[in-house]
């Protein structure tokens, strides 16, 4: 039966005039969350004449569909739960529950002095110790934190930064304690100090000395701990700041390209990298433009590292990230109303190709998650794994309409970012001068602009509110703890061979002042002789001086 399309198109929008006489549309325009147009239709392009150029097939060039050739249909994508609160000994309390109930995987939340390198009794730390994660002063600590947890069987991510060196080789030691040679050890440390400067403030040292320390533990693991993703370049905190989505992947490549660079010119090749560098996006509500950034970010990557890197490892060219639902689109009204929203970004993030995924607990915007929280969360992973079935096809919203125009959209507005901040000199460049910082403040301003005018709903915040609301039962940190960690810290310094504590720092503090020296194994040292975050943070602050604020 011959059909004349264009007949067909136009008897339709004839018929939708009419329509919108009587029943005008909600909004005179659409627009996802980069304000980027939803058109009313979608319906066949370009891009069935270009299907193997833009999409092709997973686990293929330009892994638009997936970076595995089966993705789900052979292994679901790891579970986590992020958790860390109190002492290390509570926490680990909570990892083995969580690992009973079915997670698969370890994520490590470090409490604040930690992230910025101090320890528990230093004035910097009063009131925040275990408050917002697990308090870690000393390898004594992190052999608590893992007791009873056998690191040749659990892949760990850490959620660490400006300390990533140290945390690494506190993990290292316990795995030696163990009897898990480091060459066995999996698991992913965030070390992504980049985005710390533009979004998210736990930074300690300069971009230069705190970029060495990064390619340090590049070559590092590359030799030794080879299994372990080095680094989780991070668009979370980005979109935790307020950016778009756009700006999210755009910003993260763009800090990815800056990782790249300084490891090839402290003379590794890239294909020696590579393969363990891994991404953390964020997912929110708006879930086809969430399912195309993920798909978009994964072409980006996948072209620059082909095209402008010369990368000859195909293993260099995927982009494996984990997510993490929106924690800025929580809200404390009605705290129940998170599971539906943490399901819609799980459920788009697992649409989206994800290898891993932690679920945010419906009462993470009024306090740390309590045990039936965290369970409920864990389980609606579960639940779209074992129950729904989108993980028994690839990619199954691959050649909607709507969907590959997205993607198309996000990588173009992705790639126009991209240019600017190659022109600004690259990342690094962009951070120092402020451009992505001013591009987020701005986004941000004007998202909660329109929640204020009621022109972007959030349900049970600016409208559908109730007057009274019962609180859940929430978790509360003993006060106590924090008099407790520190008791504990002055034990330690007391029992350890304080000789052997002075004399390895005084060796990392030497090899800190040789540019070409690979601080690990001087850090290595210092932990097992139980030398504490703080004191070893301290060595470095002295020789690399701190950053200040931009």
């Amino acid at each position: 039966m011959n059909i004349d399309e264009k007949e067909v198109q136009k008897k339709w929008k004839d018929s939708v005039a009419e329509i919108l006489k009587r029943f005008p549309e909600r909004k005179e325009t659409f627009l996802t969350s980069s304000d980027i147009e939803v058109e009313r239709l979608y319906y066949p392009s370009e891009v069935d004449s270009t299907y193997m150029d833009k999409l092709g097939f997973p686990g293929e060039y330009p892994y638009t569909r997936g970076i595995q050739p089966t993705m789900y249909r052979s292994k679901y994508w790891t579970m986590r739960q992020y958790a860390g609160f109190g002492s290390a000994k509570e926490t680990n309390k909570r990892f083995r529950y969580l690992l009973e109930q079915g997670q698969t995987g370890l994520s490590v939340a470090f409490d604040l002095p930690t992230q910025i390198g101090y320890d528990s009794d230093d004035p910097m730390a009063e009131g925040e110790v275990g408050k917002v994660g697990v308090a870690i002063d000393t390898l004594y600590d992190m052999e608590d934190l893992l007791e009873k947890i056998p690191l040749d069987q659990v892949s760990t991510s850490m959620t660490i930064n400006a300390p990533a060196s140290i945390l690494l080789c506190m993990y290292i030691a316990v795995g030696e304690k163990q009897g898990v040679p480091m060459e066995k050890l999996t698991g992913t440390i965030q070390n992504d100090i980049l985005k710390e400067y533009i979004a998210r403030g736990t930074y300690i040292f300069p971009p230069k000395p705190s970029m060495r320390l990064i390619t340090n533990i590049f070559e590092y693991c590359q030799k030794f701990v080879p299994k372990f993703n080095t680094i989780s370049i991070s668009g979370y905190h980005i979109r935790e700041a307020g950016s778009t989505a756009v700006q999210e992947a755009a910003f993260t490549i763009a800090n990815g390209m800056a990782y790249v660079d300084a490891a090839i010119e402290s003379g590794m090749d890239v294909d020696s990298f590579a393969p363990r560098l891994a991404f953390f996006f964020n997912a929110h509500n708006n879930f086809f433009e969430e399912i195309a950034k993920f798909r978009a970010a994964r072409r980006v990557w996948a072209k620059i590292m082909k095209e402008h890197y010369q990368a000859k490892n195909p293993k260099s060219w995927k982009l494996r990230f984990h997510t993490q639902t929106g924690g800025s689109t929580l809200t404390a009204q009605q705290p129940d109303n998170n599971i539906v929203r943490v399901t819609l970004q799980a459920l788009a993030a697992v649409l989206g190709g994800t290898q891993s995924l932690h679920t945010n607990s419906r009462d993470e915007a009024l306090a740390l998650p309590t045990e039936e929280s965290a369970r409920i969360a864990l389980r609606t992973q579960q639940i779209i794994a074992h129950e729904s079935g989108v993980a028994d096809t690839i990619d199954p919203l691959g050649g909607s309409y709507y969907l590959e125009a997205l993607t198309d959209k996000i990588e173009a507005e992705v790639e126009i970012y991209l240019k600017r901040i190659n022109e600004l000199g690259g990342a690094v460049s962009a951070v120092e001068e402020g451009y992505m910082q001013r591009e987020i403040h701005r986004t941000a301003y004007e998202t909660q602009r329109k929640i204020e005018k009621d022109e972007e709903i959030i349900v049970g915040l600016n409208k559908f509110t109730i007057e009274e609301e019962v609180n859940p039962e929430l978790l509360k940190v003993d006060e106590e703890l924090e008099r407790e960690q520190k008791a504990k810290l002055q034990s330690i310094k007391e029992k350890r061979d304080s000789e052997m504590v002075e004399s390895t720092l005084k060796q990392l503090k030497w090899a800190a002042s040789q540019a070409d020296e690979n601080l690990m194994p001087y850090i290595l040292n210092a932990v097992k002789a139980y030398a504490s975050v703080g004191e070893i943070c301290n060595v470095l602050r002295q020789e690399f001086g701190e950053y200040g604020s931009i």
